[in-house]
């Protein structure tokens, strides 16, 4: 199997708090957060991303690729990009372990009527798999990011 299926089948359930931060509308990014499921990495996977320079990086490019992107892009069409990039920075670095603290909107609140559905859910995997490999994450710290991703999936996946 390859690293790529690997990545889309054991953790393509990662990505949904990548995509429920990045896919929020305006109106729901100052919701308050919802106690998450996850649980927060110990402070090498927050030093694997890069630190805060790191995981600010992976926030931005994140969004960048994922507005780009013709699958993403209604998703996006009334989105701050900066906002959901420093939301989405804030989320990767509470859970990797980090001294952030997201403040964002519940995850389930703030896409509940976006009508996400597993392809958009995959596009967005595809996205952030390509922005972690841009940003030399090593495959180990990638697959635990992802693994902390993961619950939130059925939050944010509205369309089954």
């Amino acid at each position: 199997m390859t690293r790529s299926d690997l990545l889309a089948r054991g953790c393509a359930a990662a990505l949904v708090l990548a995509a429920a931060v990045l896919a929020l509308p305006a109106q729901a990014q100052s919701m308050p957060q919802a106690p998450s499921t996850a649980t927060a990495a110990s402070p090498r996977l927050y030093d694997e991303l890069g630190g805060q320079p790191g995981v600010a990086r992976l926030g931005s490019e994140l969004v960048r690729r994922a507005i780009a992107d013709p699958r993403l892009a209604p998703y996006f069409k009334d989105a701050k990009a900066d906002r959901l990039a420093a939301q989405l920075s804030d989320q990767i670095c509470q859970l990797a372990g980090g001294p952030c603290t997201y403040k964002g909107a519940d995850m389930k609140a703030a896409h509940a009527d976006m009508e996400i559905d597993r392809r958009a859910f995959n596009a967005l995997v595809e996205v952030l798999q390509d922005t972690l490999d841009a940003q030399a994450v090593p495959f180990a710290a990638q697959r635990r990011l992802l693994a902390l991703l993961a619950p939130m999936h059925r939050d944010v996946v509205t369309v089954r």
